[in-house]
Protein backbone atom coordinates (compact mmCIF):
# COMPACT_ATOMS: atom_id res chain seq x y z
CA UNK A 1 0.00 0.00 0.00
CA UNK A 2 1.47 3.36 -0.92
CA UNK A 3 0.26 6.23 0.90
CA UNK A 4 1.50 9.71 -0.36
CA UNK A 5 0.85 12.63 1.95
CA UNK A 6 0.93 16.13 1.09
CA UNK A 7 1.15 19.39 3.76
CA UNK A 8 0.91 22.15 1.65
CA UNK A 9 1.74 25.20 4.05
CA UNK A 10 1.56 28.81 3.04
CA UNK A 11 5.60 29.53 1.85
CA UNK A 12 6.48 25.59 1.97
CA UNK A 13 5.04 22.73 0.48
CA UNK A 14 6.39 18.64 2.08
CA UNK A 15 5.59 15.48 0.18
CA UNK A 16 6.12 12.16 1.88
CA UNK A 17 5.39 8.55 0.41
CA UNK A 18 4.86 6.19 2.71
CA UNK A 19 4.99 2.03 1.70
CA UNK A 20 2.88 -0.46 4.41
CA UNK A 21 1.56 -3.86 4.35
CA UNK A 22 -2.35 -3.98 4.80
CA UNK A 23 -1.77 -6.56 7.11
CA UNK A 24 1.01 -5.83 9.73
CA UNK A 25 0.56 -1.80 9.80
CA UNK A 26 3.20 -0.75 12.19
CA UNK A 27 3.14 0.33 15.88
CA UNK A 28 5.70 2.79 15.62
CA UNK A 29 6.18 5.39 12.37
CA UNK A 30 7.72 4.27 9.25
CA UNK A 31 10.60 6.10 7.73
CA UNK A 32 9.10 7.70 4.27
CA UNK A 33 10.09 5.44 1.37
CA UNK A 34 10.45 9.14 -0.39
CA UNK A 35 10.23 12.89 0.93
CA UNK A 36 9.86 15.92 -0.66
CA UNK A 37 10.01 19.55 -0.06
CA UNK A 38 9.52 22.64 -1.89
CA UNK A 39 10.48 26.01 0.18
CA UNK A 40 9.61 29.40 -1.49
CA UNK A 41 11.02 33.13 -0.60
CA UNK A 42 9.31 36.31 -0.25
CA UNK A 43 10.07 36.91 -4.31
CA UNK A 44 8.13 33.83 -5.62
CA UNK A 45 11.38 31.70 -6.12
CA UNK A 46 11.39 28.07 -5.02
CA UNK A 47 14.17 25.58 -4.01
CA UNK A 48 12.85 21.92 -4.85
CA UNK A 49 14.42 19.41 -2.68
CA UNK A 50 14.02 15.55 -2.89
CA UNK A 51 15.53 12.29 -1.58
CA UNK A 52 15.13 8.81 -0.84
CA UNK A 53 14.89 6.83 2.28
CA UNK A 54 18.44 5.65 2.62
CA UNK A 55 19.54 9.53 1.32
CA UNK A 56 21.46 8.09 -1.32
CA UNK A 57 20.36 10.21 -3.93
CA UNK A 58 18.81 13.42 -4.19
CA UNK A 59 17.34 15.95 -6.10
CA UNK A 60 17.46 20.09 -6.06
CA UNK A 61 16.64 23.36 -8.26
CA UNK A 62 14.67 26.42 -8.61
CA UNK A 63 11.20 27.44 -9.80
CA UNK A 64 8.94 30.20 -9.83
CA UNK A 65 5.43 28.66 -10.78
CA UNK A 66 3.56 27.67 -7.50
CA UNK A 67 1.31 24.90 -9.48
CA UNK A 68 4.14 23.84 -11.70
CA UNK A 69 6.78 23.30 -9.36
CA UNK A 70 4.28 20.75 -7.15
CA UNK A 71 4.08 19.22 -10.22
CA UNK A 72 7.92 18.76 -10.97
CA UNK A 73 8.25 17.96 -7.42
CA UNK A 74 5.80 14.67 -7.40
CA UNK A 75 7.06 14.07 -10.92
CA UNK A 76 10.27 13.17 -9.40
CA UNK A 77 8.57 10.12 -7.31
CA UNK A 78 8.16 7.91 -10.55
CA UNK A 79 11.08 9.55 -12.55
CA UNK A 80 14.78 10.97 -12.23
CA UNK A 81 17.35 10.31 -9.78
CA UNK A 82 14.55 9.89 -7.10
CA UNK A 83 12.43 7.44 -8.46
CA UNK A 84 10.83 4.92 -6.14
CA UNK A 85 7.86 3.91 -8.45
CA UNK A 86 7.27 3.38 -11.53
CA UNK A 87 3.89 5.43 -12.16
CA UNK A 88 1.39 7.42 -10.43
CA UNK A 89 -1.07 5.05 -10.66
CA UNK A 90 1.08 2.59 -7.93
CA UNK A 91 0.00 5.69 -4.94
CA UNK A 92 -3.31 4.14 -3.16
CA UNK A 93 -3.98 7.07 -1.91
CA UNK A 94 -3.00 10.78 -1.26
CA UNK A 95 -4.07 12.40 2.23
CA UNK A 96 -3.67 16.04 2.80
CA UNK A 97 -3.26 17.88 5.77
CA UNK A 98 -5.96 20.91 5.82
CA UNK A 99 -5.73 23.68 8.31
CA UNK A 100 -10.01 24.38 8.63
CA UNK A 101 -12.03 22.35 8.26
CA UNK A 102 -14.92 24.90 10.13
CA UNK A 103 -17.42 23.51 12.22
CA UNK A 104 -19.28 21.08 9.66
CA UNK A 105 -15.97 18.37 9.42
CA UNK A 106 -14.44 17.16 13.06
CA UNK A 107 -13.20 13.93 11.13
CA UNK A 108 -11.39 13.01 8.03
CA UNK A 109 -13.35 13.04 4.59
CA UNK A 110 -13.07 11.89 1.33
CA UNK A 111 -12.68 14.48 -1.38
CA UNK A 112 -15.27 14.84 -3.52
CA UNK A 113 -16.57 18.27 -4.53
CA UNK A 114 -18.68 19.43 -2.04
CA UNK A 115 -15.52 19.22 0.61
CA UNK A 116 -13.35 21.21 -1.83
CA UNK A 117 -16.18 23.89 -1.78
CA UNK A 118 -16.11 23.93 1.97
CA UNK A 119 -12.23 23.97 2.11
CA UNK A 120 -12.26 26.82 -0.79
CA UNK A 121 -14.88 28.67 1.70
CA UNK A 122 -13.23 28.71 4.98
CA UNK A 123 -10.27 30.47 2.67
CA UNK A 124 -11.78 33.07 4.69
CA UNK A 125 -10.82 32.08 8.02
CA UNK A 126 -7.50 30.39 6.67
CA UNK A 127 -6.34 32.70 3.81
CA UNK A 128 -2.76 31.59 3.92
CA UNK A 129 -2.83 27.91 4.24
CA UNK A 130 -6.68 26.58 3.16
CA UNK A 131 -5.83 27.60 -0.71
CA UNK A 132 -2.57 26.10 -0.87
CA UNK A 133 -4.21 23.16 0.70
CA UNK A 134 -6.24 22.89 -2.08
CA UNK A 135 -4.04 23.76 -4.94
CA UNK A 136 -2.23 20.48 -3.72
CA UNK A 137 -5.82 18.75 -3.91
CA UNK A 138 -5.90 20.24 -7.83
CA UNK A 139 -2.61 19.39 -8.39
CA UNK A 140 -3.09 15.30 -7.75
CA UNK A 141 -6.93 15.62 -9.74
CA UNK A 142 -4.27 17.16 -12.48
CA UNK A 143 -2.25 13.96 -12.72
CA UNK A 144 -4.60 11.25 -12.01
CA UNK A 145 -8.18 12.15 -11.63
CA UNK A 146 -9.02 8.37 -10.22
CA UNK A 147 -6.61 8.60 -7.01
CA UNK A 148 -8.65 8.79 -3.68
CA UNK A 149 -8.27 11.74 -1.63
CA UNK A 150 -8.44 12.53 1.67
CA UNK A 151 -8.70 15.45 3.82
CA UNK A 152 -7.42 15.34 7.27
CA UNK A 153 -8.23 18.98 9.37
CA UNK A 154 -5.95 20.44 11.64
CA UNK A 155 -9.30 21.81 13.31
CA UNK A 156 -11.07 18.11 14.13
CA UNK A 157 -8.76 17.38 17.06
CA UNK A 158 -11.11 20.49 18.98
CA UNK A 159 -14.12 18.92 18.11
CA UNK A 160 -15.26 17.98 21.53
CA UNK A 161 -14.79 20.96 22.93
CA UNK A 162 -17.70 22.25 24.85
CA UNK A 163 -19.30 25.78 24.01
CA UNK A 164 -18.12 27.03 27.06
CA UNK A 165 -14.59 26.50 25.83
CA UNK A 166 -15.27 27.58 22.25
CA UNK A 167 -17.37 30.44 22.76
CA UNK A 168 -16.33 34.13 22.95
CA UNK A 169 -17.64 36.53 25.52
CA UNK A 170 -18.92 38.77 22.83
CA UNK A 171 -22.81 39.26 21.20
CA UNK A 172 -24.07 35.44 20.72
CA UNK A 173 -24.88 36.38 17.02
CA UNK A 174 -21.05 36.66 16.29
CA UNK A 175 -21.14 32.84 17.70
CA UNK A 176 -23.92 32.22 14.79
CA UNK A 177 -21.88 33.82 12.27
CA UNK A 178 -18.80 31.17 12.90
CA UNK A 179 -16.82 33.57 15.00
CA UNK A 180 -15.81 30.99 17.71
CA UNK A 181 -12.30 29.31 18.64
CA UNK A 182 -11.29 26.19 16.45
CA UNK A 183 -7.82 25.41 17.54
CA UNK A 184 -5.13 24.84 15.09
CA UNK A 185 -1.90 22.31 15.25
CA UNK A 186 -4.76 19.38 15.81
CA UNK A 187 -2.76 16.96 13.74
CA UNK A 188 0.53 17.12 15.67
CA UNK A 189 -1.28 17.01 19.31
CA UNK A 190 -3.36 14.41 18.26
CA UNK A 191 0.02 11.92 17.30
CA UNK A 192 2.15 13.25 19.85
CA UNK A 193 -0.96 12.61 23.03
CA UNK A 194 -0.96 9.17 21.50
CA UNK A 195 2.81 8.35 21.25
CA UNK A 196 2.51 9.41 25.05
CA UNK A 197 0.16 6.93 25.96
CA UNK A 198 2.71 4.45 24.61
CA UNK A 199 5.94 6.07 25.89
CA UNK A 200 4.32 6.02 29.67
CA UNK A 201 3.32 2.72 29.10
CA UNK A 202 -0.71 3.83 30.39
CA UNK A 203 -4.36 3.77 28.45
CA UNK A 204 -5.02 7.01 27.08
CA UNK A 205 -8.68 7.55 28.49
CA UNK A 206 -6.59 7.74 31.90
CA UNK A 207 -4.00 10.35 31.24
CA UNK A 208 -4.38 14.21 31.71
CA UNK A 209 -1.60 15.63 28.99
CA UNK A 210 -0.61 18.96 28.42
CA UNK A 211 1.09 19.23 25.10
CA UNK A 212 2.79 21.89 24.01
CA UNK A 213 3.92 21.96 20.34
CA UNK A 214 6.55 25.37 19.92
CA UNK A 215 7.77 26.34 16.78
CA UNK A 216 7.59 29.31 14.97
CA UNK A 217 3.83 28.96 15.65
CA UNK A 218 2.81 27.65 18.83
CA UNK A 219 0.02 26.26 20.87
CA UNK A 220 -0.94 24.21 23.53
CA UNK A 221 -3.85 21.50 24.17
CA UNK A 222 -5.18 20.11 26.90
CA UNK A 223 -6.52 16.35 26.82
CA UNK A 224 -8.66 14.72 29.70
CA UNK A 225 -8.71 11.20 29.17
CA UNK A 226 -8.64 11.36 25.32
CA UNK A 227 -10.08 14.48 24.59
CA UNK A 228 -9.33 17.50 24.07
CA UNK A 229 -11.26 19.62 26.30
CA UNK A 230 -9.31 23.31 25.96
CA UNK A 231 -6.45 24.55 23.61
CA UNK A 232 -4.69 28.26 23.26
CA UNK A 233 -5.43 28.92 19.57
CA UNK A 234 -8.52 30.43 18.73
CA UNK A 235 -10.37 31.64 15.83
CA UNK A 236 -7.19 32.28 14.12
CA UNK A 237 -3.69 31.11 14.62
CA UNK A 238 -2.74 34.34 16.02
CA UNK A 239 -4.60 33.80 19.82
CA UNK A 240 -2.55 32.14 22.69
CA UNK A 241 1.30 32.03 23.19
CA UNK A 242 3.61 34.16 22.04
CA UNK A 243 5.09 32.81 18.88
CA UNK A 244 7.91 33.28 16.49
CA UNK A 245 6.50 36.46 14.75
CA UNK A 246 3.07 36.15 16.11
CA UNK A 247 1.47 38.22 19.14
CA UNK A 248 -0.35 36.02 20.71
CA UNK A 249 -2.85 36.90 23.13
CA UNK A 250 -3.15 41.06 23.64
CA UNK A 251 -5.48 43.29 24.97
CA UNK A 252 -8.02 44.09 21.63
CA UNK A 253 -7.42 47.50 22.82
CA UNK A 254 -4.23 47.88 21.63
CA UNK A 255 -5.73 47.51 18.21
CA UNK A 256 -8.66 49.86 18.46
CA UNK A 257 -6.57 52.69 19.73
CA UNK A 258 -3.89 52.04 16.83
CA UNK A 259 -7.04 51.94 14.03
CA UNK A 260 -8.54 55.08 15.99
CA UNK A 261 -5.70 57.05 15.80
CA UNK A 262 -5.02 56.03 12.17
CA UNK A 263 -1.32 55.05 13.07
CA UNK A 264 -1.99 51.90 10.79
CA UNK A 265 -4.49 50.38 8.34
CA UNK A 266 -6.46 47.14 8.92
CA UNK A 267 -3.65 45.43 5.94
CA UNK A 268 -0.93 46.95 8.12
CA UNK A 269 -1.72 46.04 11.28
CA UNK A 270 -2.72 42.34 9.96
CA UNK A 271 0.62 41.77 9.00
CA UNK A 272 2.41 43.34 12.24
CA UNK A 273 0.86 41.12 14.14
CA UNK A 274 1.51 38.18 12.16
CA UNK A 275 5.11 38.42 10.93
CA UNK A 276 6.73 41.34 12.55
CA UNK A 277 5.87 40.42 16.78
CA UNK A 278 6.93 37.41 19.12
CA UNK A 279 9.96 36.94 18.98
CA UNK A 280 11.00 39.05 15.86
CA UNK A 281 9.23 41.88 17.37
CA UNK A 282 10.54 42.08 20.90
CA UNK A 283 14.15 41.00 20.22
CA UNK A 284 14.56 43.06 17.02
CA UNK A 285 17.11 40.39 16.10
CA UNK A 286 14.98 37.19 15.13
CA UNK A 287 12.31 34.72 15.15
CA UNK A 288 14.63 32.11 15.50
CA UNK A 289 15.38 30.64 19.06
CA UNK A 290 18.97 29.80 18.27
CA UNK A 291 19.36 33.72 16.81
CA UNK A 292 18.35 35.06 19.82
CA UNK A 293 20.44 32.51 22.32
CA UNK A 294 23.76 33.69 20.47
CA UNK A 295 22.62 37.86 21.29
CA UNK A 296 21.88 36.58 24.61
CA UNK A 297 25.17 35.31 24.98
CA UNK A 298 26.24 38.99 23.11
CA UNK A 299 24.40 40.69 25.92
CA UNK A 300 21.25 42.02 23.87
CA UNK A 301 19.08 43.00 26.47
CA UNK A 302 15.93 43.08 24.41
CA UNK A 303 16.97 39.35 22.98
CA UNK A 304 16.80 38.70 26.96
CA UNK A 305 13.58 40.32 27.31
CA UNK A 306 11.66 38.34 24.22
CA UNK A 307 13.14 35.41 25.82
CA UNK A 308 11.84 36.17 29.46
CA UNK A 309 8.46 36.82 27.83
CA UNK A 310 8.07 33.39 26.29
CA UNK A 311 8.91 31.57 28.78
CA UNK A 312 6.75 33.64 31.24
CA UNK A 313 3.59 33.22 28.52
CA UNK A 314 4.24 30.00 28.22
CA UNK A 315 3.95 28.67 31.59
CA UNK A 316 1.38 30.88 32.36
CA UNK A 317 -0.73 29.35 29.73
CA UNK A 318 -0.07 26.07 31.05
CA UNK A 319 -1.39 26.93 34.26
CA UNK A 320 -4.49 28.07 33.11
CA UNK A 321 -5.60 24.38 32.22
CA UNK A 322 -4.57 22.98 35.18
CA UNK A 323 -8.00 23.72 36.91
CA UNK A 324 -9.90 21.87 33.95
CA UNK A 325 -7.87 19.24 34.18
CA UNK A 326 -7.59 18.75 37.68
CA UNK A 327 -3.95 18.11 37.74
CA UNK A 328 -1.45 16.76 34.69
CA UNK A 329 -0.13 13.22 34.75
CA UNK A 330 2.72 14.42 31.64
CA UNK A 331 4.00 17.83 29.98
CA UNK A 332 4.69 16.92 25.94
CA UNK A 333 7.27 19.30 24.59
CA UNK A 334 7.48 19.19 20.95
CA UNK A 335 7.82 21.04 17.28
CA UNK A 336 11.28 22.01 16.83
CA UNK A 337 11.47 24.77 19.41
CA UNK A 338 9.95 22.04 21.86
CA UNK A 339 12.18 18.99 20.77
CA UNK A 340 15.31 21.20 20.50
CA UNK A 341 15.60 23.75 22.67
CA UNK A 342 16.37 22.11 26.19
CA UNK A 343 16.71 25.72 28.12
CA UNK A 344 13.69 26.17 27.51
CA UNK A 345 12.03 22.92 28.78
CA UNK A 346 14.05 23.05 32.01
CA UNK A 347 12.78 26.92 32.45
CA UNK A 348 9.46 25.65 32.05
CA UNK A 349 9.84 22.78 34.97
CA UNK A 350 11.84 25.10 37.46
CA UNK A 351 8.44 27.31 37.23
CA UNK A 352 6.08 24.38 37.86
CA UNK A 353 7.99 22.81 40.52
CA UNK A 354 5.63 23.63 42.60
CA UNK A 355 3.35 21.21 41.12
CA UNK A 356 6.34 18.02 41.35
CA UNK A 357 7.81 18.77 38.00
CA UNK A 358 11.51 17.37 38.22
CA UNK A 359 13.71 17.26 35.16
CA UNK A 360 16.58 15.30 34.83
CA UNK A 361 19.56 17.89 33.40
CA UNK A 362 21.46 14.78 32.11
CA UNK A 363 18.30 13.47 29.64
CA UNK A 364 17.16 17.11 28.99
CA UNK A 365 20.68 18.39 27.30
CA UNK A 366 20.95 15.33 25.30
CA UNK A 367 20.26 16.44 21.66
CA UNK A 368 17.93 14.54 19.44
CA UNK A 369 19.63 12.24 16.99
CA UNK A 370 19.86 12.45 13.12
CA UNK A 371 17.90 9.69 12.87
CA UNK A 372 14.78 11.23 15.31
CA UNK A 373 14.17 13.48 12.58
CA UNK A 374 12.34 10.64 10.88
CA UNK A 375 11.38 8.26 13.68
CA UNK A 376 10.45 8.27 17.49
CA UNK A 377 13.44 6.40 18.31
CA UNK A 378 14.21 9.82 20.65
CA UNK A 379 10.79 10.25 22.35
CA UNK A 380 11.41 10.00 25.69
CA UNK A 381 10.45 10.88 29.65
CA UNK A 382 13.40 13.56 31.25
CA UNK A 383 11.33 13.42 34.36
CA UNK A 384 13.29 12.33 37.19
CA UNK A 385 11.73 9.59 39.63
CA UNK A 386 11.11 11.82 42.05
CA UNK A 387 8.84 13.78 40.02
CA UNK A 388 5.36 13.78 40.51
CA UNK A 389 4.76 14.76 36.60
CA UNK A 390 6.24 13.26 33.56
CA UNK A 391 8.06 15.39 31.40
CA UNK A 392 8.23 14.19 27.82
CA UNK A 393 9.99 15.15 24.10
CA UNK A 394 8.26 13.45 21.39
CA UNK A 395 9.17 14.12 17.52
CA UNK A 396 5.70 15.20 16.17
CA UNK A 397 5.01 13.17 12.86
CA UNK A 398 1.92 14.80 11.41
CA UNK A 399 2.58 13.07 7.63
CA UNK A 400 2.56 9.75 9.71
CA UNK A 401 -0.58 10.67 11.44
CA UNK A 402 -2.39 11.45 8.25
CA UNK A 403 -0.72 8.33 6.07
CA UNK A 404 -2.31 5.86 9.55
CA UNK A 405 -5.61 7.99 8.95
CA UNK A 406 -5.36 7.32 4.73
CA UNK A 407 -4.55 3.59 5.76
CA UNK A 408 -8.09 3.34 7.16
CA UNK A 409 -9.71 4.28 4.01
CA UNK A 410 -7.87 2.37 1.47
CA UNK A 411 -8.96 -1.03 3.53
Amino acid sequence: MNILVLNAGSSSFKASLYRLSEKDLPLDPAVPLWTGKIDWDSTGTAVLKATTADDSVGEERSGTNRTADIHDLLNWIWSGKTQVINSIKEIDIVGHRVVHGGEKYRQPMLINAEVKAEIDRLSTFAPLHNPANLMGINVIESLSPNIPQVAVFDTAFYGDLCEVAYAYPVPYQWLERGIRKYGFHGISHQYCTQQAAKILGRDLNELRLISCHLGNGCSLAAIKFGRCIETTMGFTPLDGLMMGTRCGSIDPGIILHLLREQEYTVTELDHILNFESGLLGVSGVSNDLREIDKAIADGNTRAKLALDIYIDRLTSKIGSLLPNLGGVDALIFTGGVGENHAGIRAAVAAKLAFLGVKIDPALNSLPMTVEACTSSSDDRDLATDRSQVSVLTIHTQEEWQIAMICSQYSK
